[in-house]
């Protein structure tokens, strides 16, 4: 959570400062503020970051964007940090699969917070996966080869390999 916050205030261009910390058992973000109670929660951080950065479009322009970023932003607290096991992580990556066949970012057309913070979360798993499970969930490894790519994101992570051309064909 930390060090995504962290990823994520550099892809603003906030200048460092912010003094993070953690609560509990399950390590959630705090951000210690000058003025008044700190702020605690991974996506409440987030949000209060891109609107410090006045980037407030990656949160969605109209109503409907807005629902569908908090959406996934939920999704990916809720799902993609809970439990990761195996199994889970396979309902992960097919729930995603199939919602971003017809859509180049996870709002649609529009690249947002939700992409960003998608994809800080699923590095981890994507750089494990074999080239296989990769094809299986082809449209996840387009949208993540796709946001990795986006200029200023990766950062320091390490690069996923996609490979562009099939090495066989189903022609038997």
């Amino acid at each position: 959570g930390v060090e995504e916050l962290a990823l994520l205030e550099k892809l603003l261009g906030l200048p460092k400062g912010n003094k993070y910390g953690v609560q509990g058992e399950r390590k959630v973000p705090v951000l210690q503020t000058n003025n008044g109670p700190g702020l605690t929660g991974l996506m409440t951080i987030a949000a209060h970051l891109v609107k410090q950065a006045k980037k407030d479009q990656l949160l969605g322009s109209t109503a409907e964007e807005k629902a569908v970023v908090q959406q996934w932003l939920e999704y990916r607290v809720t799902r993609v940090n809970g439990g990761s096991s195996n199994e889970d992580t396979r309902v992960i990556l097919k729930d995603l699969n199939i919602h971003l066949e017809d859509k180049v970012y996870l709002a649609g057309n529009i690249f947002t917070l939700a992409d960003i913070l998608m994809y800080y979360g699923l590095h981890h798993v994507m750089v494990d996966l074999t080239v296989q499970e990769k094809e299986k969930y082809l449209n996840v490894s387009r949208w993540f080869n796709h946001i990795q790519h986006y200029p200023g994101v990766r950062q320091h992570l390490s690069n996923v390999v996609f490979i562009k051309t099939r090495l066989y064909t189903n022609a038997h």
